[in-house]
């Protein structure tokens, strides 16, 4: 497959420096500048944040400042991430919709393009799906009025744990603006063969993450999730088959994202990082597949 038309975005913490998910800190050590500056040498096309080092660099350059970085630095795409407990009650939902009402005003003004949601990894209470698809259908509809779609990152180690679970939600709701995040790290570890992936109906297909496995999980599915994420052709994954997987389904996203959180990769220097993660990726396009889907 040609390269030439791939566009890719780099999700948070494949640029985001030597932070990671419930860290001591998540915001990024490295000004949303230089890590806009150095995604556009690197070929990037698109950038996603969360919204606390969003409203981090909001606080230190204003919303007019970090439009203009993102223009300057030819971020044509914007995602941010990642909502959790927007099927909750009581405070965890209080909080929840405070970020939530954050998020559509700030992307509204910025040009999301698409909201990454979840269910927490820490909620061990029963996933009660009718509940969540009436949610699930409420926040596309808020989201609806700033032209951006939301995508449910199923994860095996969280409520939802896999493509047949986030479809009984997104089907449910049925909301043209909703559906999956599709990140190869999730299908991979939580055993679901790419021919799933496969059937996924396009209609559904709102973002997807490329990335790779280790041959081995270490710690908790969390903490390989957290450390332990691979470059794209690095690990034990087929990420061409992964792709070809998401073309036989109909995906005609105008970007492929890239997550990367790994211990190893986060301590490089910026454009290192950038680079890395770029190059790897975008050569899984025109790689040839060891996998049948």
């Amino acid at each position: 497959m040609s390269t030439k038309n791939i566009e890719l975005l780099a999700a948070y913490w494949t640029i985001a420096g030597d932070v990671y998910p419930c860290g001591p800190a998540e915001i990024s050590p490295f000004p949303l500048r230089d890590r806009c500056e150095a995604a556009s040498r690197a070929g990037w096309s698109g950038i996603g944040l969360i919204l606390d080092d969003l409203e981090y660099s909001v606080e230190k350059y204003g919303l007019s400042g970090v439009k203009k970085i993102l223009d300057d630095t030819g971020m044509k795409y914007f995602e941010l991430e990642i909502l959790m407990d927007w099927y909750l009650d009581g405070e965890a939902r209080a909080k929840s919709d405070s970020c939530r009402r954050r998020i559509i005003e700030l992307g509204g003004e910025l040009g999301m393009r698409n909201l990454k949601i979840g269910a927490s990894p820490f909620d061990e209470s029963p996933a009660d799906f009718a509940r969540m698809t009436g949610e699930f259908a409420k926040l596309c509809e808020d989201v609806a009025a700033v032209g951006a779609t939301v995508a449910i990152e199923f994860m095996p180690f969280s409520p939802i744990r896999n493509i047949g679970e986030a479809l009984k939600i997104t089907e449910g709701a049925d909301q043209p603006n909703g559906g999956l995040m599709v990140d190869h790290w999730h299908v991979a570890r939580g055993g679901s063969p790419y021919r799933e992936v496969a059937q996924i109906p396009a209609r559904f297909i709102k973002g997807v993450e490329l990335n790779d496995v280790a041959a081995q999980v270490k710690g908790t599915l969390f903490e390989d999730s957290s450390f332990n994420r691979q470059l794209c052709g690095e690990g034990a994954g087929d990420c061409p088959a992964f792709i070809d997987a998401l073309q036989q389904a109909g995906c005609t996203l105008p970007y492929y994202g890239v997550e990367l959180i790994s211990e190893k990769h986060r301590k490089l220097p910026l454009d290192e990082m950038a680079k890395r993660a770029y190059d790897t990726t975008i050569t899984q396009f025109s790689a040839k597949s060891a996998t049948s889907v």
